[in-house]
């Protein structure tokens, strides 16, 4: 006897993970990634294979907090039931926040995606804080706030981020994909430490000030890859007054990865939202 296939409806998640016992978020053969175990959890709950696309890979190291996944699965789920399952098997490195049906079958979690926002967190302070290390990037040389914010001024709008980003490896023959891309801000700003009640007193020699957390916080319509770590390794230069304030913009002109700063560390970086057309 012939058997109806199930019917099947597009399913929309926004998880969150600590990317530090991850390999990245794409699936890798041989390691354990993100999407590997969402999709491993995904398929065991819908009996089925499932086929999943994410809004933005992350390497390895790094967080997320809004990232979202979307894919086909049974109609006849019920995906708060889904969303608690996939949790109790994944958690608490891999999480899902919520989960939603889509109504636009063709809705794409990578291709259908305005904006992404990411957050990196510096500590700028002589001693390293054991509670955020694997949260932070440990500067212990004071920073110039005011040279980092002038920075970012730069970046803002739409540019080629050739000096930003890593090139991808290319086969023989394929052309080498754009890497315009367009910011809509780019920030700095002092925030609160969560474990120990506020931010770290800058003292009155603003000269000498170590400023505690630190978050620059980046939108843009996407992203390419290592283009946060390179700007914020280059922005955290400028505060060391390695690099000038003023340089930003004629290394953003410069179109090589060699005129920018360094890549500041992975585990700094949270994928922390994903935007959609309302």
């Amino acid at each position: 006897m012939n058997v109806e296939p199930a019917a099947l409806r597009r399913a929309r998640f926004v998880v969150a993970y600590d990317g530090a016992p991850f390999h990245g978020f794409a699936e890798n053969e041989g390691v354990r990634t993100v999407m590997g175990d969402l999709r491993a959890a995904l398929e065991r709950i819908a009996r089925r294979p499932v086929d999943l696309v994410g809004a933005g890979r992350t390497d390895a190291g790094v967080h997320a907090w809004g990232q979202v996944v979307s894919g086909a699965l049974p109609a006849a789920l019920d995906l708060d039931d889904v969303a608690r399952r996939v949790t109790k098997m994944c958690g608490p490195s891999l999480v899902v926040r919520s989960a939603s049906w889509v109504d636009d079958q063709q809705f794409s979690a990578r291709f259908s995606a305005v904006y992404r926002h990411y957050r990196y967190h510096v500590l700028n302070q002589p001693v390293a804080d054991p509670f955020l290390a694997t949260t932070t990037w440990h500067v212990d040389r004071p920073l110039d706030l005011a040279s980092m914010r002038l920075g970012c001024d730069p970046l803002i709008g739409e540019h080629d981020f050739s000096s930003f980003c890593r090139r991808p490896k290319l086969r023989e023959g394929e052309e080498a994909p754009s890497l315009r891309r367009r910011v809509l801000f780019a920030r700095w700003s002092r925030v609160e430490d969560p474990l120990h009640g506020g931010p770290v007193p800058v003292p009155v020699d603003a000269d000498e000030a170590f400023l505690g957390l630190l978050r620059f916080e980046i939108r843009a319509n996407a992203f390419c890859h290592q283009m946060v770590r390179s700007i914020v390794g280059t922005l955290v230069d400028v505060g060391e007054r390695r690099i000038h304030a003023g340089e930003v913009c004629g290394i953003l002109l410069a179109g090589d990865r060699g005129a920018a700063g360094r890549v500041a560390p992975p585990h700094g970086l949270t994928l922390w939202d994903v935007g959609y057309p309302t």
